[in-house]
């Protein structure tokens, strides 16, 4: 079982706006870093995906993954991804914790890859792309 990446980042922005901005998948290529396109294939009671393939330029390649996701508003979205040849096995979340007016967001990320990488560069992807999703989160969510 491979170690998850965990980071967090306060926001100027409460936690259902930030909540907000996050479910909104089919957004994402227009702010989420690296994610080229979202496919929704089933939503919730209350229009949320709860099923969606991503096309995410994964550095070394592109890597097409389905997920399933999970809400708790405005607390947390969790997903899981179908095995596939690229990922094995990968699961997520975004946690939104009130911070006086703003938010503490934390992400967490633990990805087993289907093809061979060395762990340390696991890592350090696994590290950068949970940096550079939580700060575009920030941008998208405070507006700027």
């Amino acid at each position: 079982m491979s170690e998850s990446t965990v980071q967090t980042i306060e926001i100027d922005a409460p936690p259902a706006r930030c909540f907000e901005v996050a479910a909104d998948l089919e957004a994402y290529p227009e702010w989420a870093g690296g994610v080229r396109r979202v496919s929704v294939h089933e939503k919730d009671a209350q229009g949320r995906p709860v099923r969606a393939t991503l096309v995410v330029d994964a550095m070394i390649r592109q890597v097409e993954v389905t997920f399933r996701y999970t809400f708790d508003p405005p607390r947390a979205i969790r997903w899981t991804a179908e095995p596939g040849r690229d990922i094995l096995e990968l699961d997520g979340s975004y946690e939104f914790r009130e911070l006086g007016e703003g938010t503490t967001a934390v992400y967490m990320l633990r990805v087993v890859p289907g093809f061979d990488i060395p762990g340390f560069l696991r890592s350090q992807a696994e590290k950068q792309i949970v940096g550079t999703a939580l700060r575009a989160l920030r941008k998208r969510a405070e507006g700027s």
